[in-house]
């Protein structure tokens, strides 16, 4: 029974980590059969597109909708992190309070771990506003182009900060994202679309993605290398620091106004998004689990391609050629990186080492 308890932990780890067992996966696929491993993977993938995508709709409703009328994009940011935070204090308590029902760390508030994830916070808070700021000033059909520059950004700060270097179809790969960003920016100009501001929001969001997985790295021994504690702590520090922008920018005043305020509709639309935001996470860990990072990869790009094709015809709109070409651009670049640096992991993990080898033998 401990050794079951173990492995389910230990699965959960690298499910929530983006990290792959090679040989609990080949164990896994031995124990089930085909038809339903086939089964489990393709429920755990459409749970996870209509989560993104459903969060994604339901916030533009919320941050942009002409029935709504709420120019709070702050508020609706505080109210989902303080969701996500309440959410896995929730869960955490829950663990506690009848182990082995459910299998979650336990959560207690620590101020000096609370200090040093602050710079990790901050960062966090600039990608989830950024995120929502872009998604409320440009359409769901030129979101994901708008934020599409996350892999260069990646590339550029690992060169910057961590001396990394990248190979050239790697580079080539980039190219094609940039192209398709610029082609996307120019036929939204064309069609008297673009939003200049929503564009900027989106290339500061892929930017603050990018600083994200670099400082979540650097931040995880303080939390002991948990997912959930690490979603805890910037969810608690995001509403603290969210307090004294809700007033400098005056979203409280125009909140006290706001004339759905009383609304049970408003409030549970809210909580809705608060609890897409906290799934996002959980199914993002389920569907590297049941597949592996590379191909949580391309389901993301597959899923942004779907998303883009909704948007289009929920919101009845006509778009040239040149635009669905900067798309698959932005699409086709984002899977060709992520097959390459798939294929170079591959190759450095085959290598041989026989200096190595030799080395010892001569030790011997």
């Amino acid at each position: 029974m401990n050794r079951a308890s173990l492995k389910r932990s230990k699965i959960l780890h690298m499910a929530l980590m983006g990290t792959s067992d090679p040989s609990g996966e080949a164990e896994a696929s031995h124990e089930k059969p085909f038809v339903l491993r086939a089964l489990q993977i393709a429920l755990v993938v459409s749970l996870y597109w209509v989560t993104s995508i459903s969060m994604v709709f339901l916030n533009k409703y919320l941050l942009d909708s002409p029935s709504l009328r709420l120019d709070t994009p702050i508020f609706v940011t505080f109210y989902q992190c303080l969701v996500t935070a309440l959410l896995c204090k929730g869960l955490s308590s829950l663990a506690t309070c009848c182990p082995g029902t459910m299998d979650f760390p336990t959560l207690r508030l620590d101020l000096r771990v609370a200090r040093s994830i602050l710079p990790l916070s901050v960062v966090f808070i600039g990608m989830i506003t950024f995120n929502n700021l872009c998604l409320k000033y440009v359409g769901v059909a030129f979101y994901n182009v708008g934020r599409s520059l996350t892999t260069v950004f990646n590339v550029l700060l690992s060169y910057l900060l961590l001396k990394q270097t990248t190979s050239f179809y790697a580079l080539l790969a980039c190219s094609i994202i940039i192209g398709g960003f610029w082609l996307g920016v120019d036929q939204e100009g064309a069609e008297g679309t673009l939003s200049w501001t929503g564009t900027l929001f989106g290339v500061l969001a892929s930017l603050c993605v990018s600083l994200n997985a670099i400082y979540t790295k650097k931040v995880l021994p303080a939390v002991d290398g948990s997912i959930w504690r690490l979603t805890f702590y910037n969810n608690i520090n995001a509403c603290v620091l969210f307090l004294p922008l809700l007033l400098l920018l005056g979203e409280l005043p125009a909140l006290y106004n706001f004339p759905q305020l009383g609304s049970a509709h408003f409030w549970g639309m809210m909580t809705l998004g608060g609890l897409f935001g906290f799934a996002i996470g959980y199914v993002t860990g389920l569907q590297i689990k049941f597949t592996s990072p590379l191909t949580h990869n391309v389901s993301g790009t597959a899923k942004a391609c779907a998303q883009t094709v909704l948007a289009v015809l929920y919101y009845e709109e006509t778009k040239s050629f040149l635009w669905w070409m900067s798309n698959m651009m932005v699409l086709g670049g984002s899977s060709a990186y992520t097959w390459v640096r798939g294929w170079e992991m591959k190759k450095i993990q085959e290598e041989p080492r026989p200096k190595e080898e030799e080395k010892s033998n001569v030790e011997v």
